[in-house]
């Protein structure tokens, strides 16, 4: 499964590009707003896919389609690793379709339901996006929709690769694996709680205590 870092914060990226960790970036209006400045969201996604070779999802604000793809346009120009985002509503699938026909990459955002993702593939997304954890902050269990997407895309053939988003623990990550999702996206927080367990930390501690006790170095 692909790792996504969902942030547009240039330090972020950067240390866990170069650590190996992440396959891609995520972000959207709200991510940009925390890091922008004085700096046009241009210059932020020209900076975050030059620090990253994959995918660097790049959200449109217009909410009607001729909006969408003249938005989605402009950013696929800004660098070959854009891949511009739209939420799913029908103005969305119409723009995706248009936008998929003239070779740009869509990554269909706000997904909540099973038949909501069937129709983003049938207009030709490149991702979808379930929303994990929103669906559980209101009752519903994020990780079966996960699992109900995974069943109609295998079932259908759909070329869509799905990218759990919303994920807010490490049980979340494991759960979209488990359930073969193609992609998970994560903030920062959770990326690096994924690297720990406590008996790593004992493990580690042992062996260098072990190691002092030599004597010497190498």
């Amino acid at each position: 499964m692909k790792i996504f870092l969902d942030t547009a914060d240039l330090d972020e990226i950067r240390r866990a590009s170069q650590a190996g960790l992440i396959d891609g970036i995520t972000t959207n209006p709200s991510l940009l707003a925390k890091v922008a400045g004085d700096r046009a969201p241009r210059d932020i996604f020209l900076d975050i896919c030059r620090e990253v070779d994959g995918p660097v999802s790049a959200e449109v604000v217009a909410i009607d389609a001729d909006g969408m793809i003249s938005e989605g346009r402009r950013l696929a120009e800004i660098h070959e690793n854009i891949v511009v985002k739209v939420p799913l509503t029908e103005d969305g699938l119409r723009a995706c379709r248009t936008l998929r026909e003239g070779g740009v990459r869509v990554n269909v955002t706000l997904c909540f339901s099973a038949t909501q993702a069937l129709l983003a593939a049938k207009a030709g997304a490149s991702y979808i996006s379930p929303f994990v954890g929103r669906l559980d902050d209101v009752g519903h269990d994020g990780m079966e929709l996960v699992a109900e997407i995974r069943e109609i895309y295998d079932e259908y053939d759909l070329e869509t690769e799905i990218l759990a988003a919303s994920l807010r623990h490490p049980k979340h990550v494991l759960g979209s694996a488990l359930l073969g999702a193609d992609c998970a996206t994560l903030p920062p927080a959770v990326l690096y709680k994924l690297l720990r367990h406590p008996l790593t930390d004992v493990g580690l501690e042992s062996f260098l205590a072990d190691w002092e006790t030599l004597g010497k170095g190498l």
